[in-house]
């Protein structure tokens, strides 16, 4: 079991629309870090990037937006950013939430 904090980065990018730019990704980004919290706590940890963010994290070359990397590694590029997909990695990792979370 692994009790150290799981760092999940969401790397995105505005995207164009008749009425100028969606920030759509950021925005998941945030829905989902509220929805891990509440079933992890503070065993996970979710940090959204723009892609050209100075502090934006190496992107491999064959990567498409929006890239979920989980502690460094690609587990989801150019897909939709699926909370039951995330959950499954952090659930194989054997996650411990302190305090326990209820699993929802």
């Amino acid at each position: 079991m692994q009790n150290e904090t799981a760092v999940i980065h969401i790397i995105g990018t505005p995207i164009p629309c008749p009425e100028g730019f969606k920030d759509s990704w950021r925005q998941v980004a945030h829905w989902l870090s509220g929805r891990l919290q509440r079933r992890y706590g503070t065993a996970v940890s979710v940090h959204y990037f723009d892609l050209f963010d100075p502090d934006c994290p190496a992107i491999p070359a064959e990567a498409q937006l929006p890239l979920v990397l989980l502690d460094g590694q690609s587990i989801s590029s150019g897909d939709k950013i699926s909370l039951p997909d995330i959950c499954r990695q952090l659930d194989n990792r054997k996650i411990i939430t302190d305090p326990p979370f209820a699993r929802n």
